[in-house]
């Protein structure tokens, strides 16, 4: 008897592995890969489709810069949108193991949309997310610390 109730703790812990996805929603601090500096917290939700939004819910002041107000020279539906409270992110979906693809991200002082994919560190803390157009080997990456 004690044999059927191990295995079914185990097929139990298996199935609910990939049942239960990775929620990433909560606050965050980017870090940007160049400069080494946070230039927003963001806020991420999780859409009704279990895909995952992130919006700017706060610009971080940085010596020698001064923020822009509105999204400079973003396609619509991003045309002119107040930087502040803007859905940078959207359409990511968690592939399971950590990992995240088929998102899109703006860069609201650039206008330019790129391809996303991102991995969750292991403790939960780091979200590395990649930006690129076709290839991912081309892109960027930058980094996103857990604010809460």
């Amino acid at each position: 008897m004690g044999k059927i109730k191990l295995a079914a703790a185990i097929v139990f812990s298996a199935l609910s592995c990939t049942v239960f996805a990775e929620d990433i929603s909560g606050t965050w601090k980017n870090i940007d890969d160049k400069t080494g500096s946070s230039k927003a917290i963001l806020e991420i939700r999780r859409e009704a489709n279990d895909t995952f939004t992130a919006k700017i819910v706060k610009v971080t002041p940085r010596p020698g810069y001064t923020p822009r107000e509105t999204c400079v020279n973003c396609p619509a539906p991003y045309t002119d949108k107040p930087i502040l409270g803007l859905d940078v992110l959207k359409g990511l979906k968690d592939t399971g193991n950590g990992n995240f693809s088929e998102g899109k991200i703006i860069d609201p002082l650039s206008g330019k949309i790129y391809s996303t994919k991102a991995k969750l560190s292991n403790n939960g803390k780091r979200l590395t997310l990649r930006g690129y157009v076709g290839v991912s080997a081309l892109g960027r990456s930058q980094t996103w610390i857990k604010s809460d």
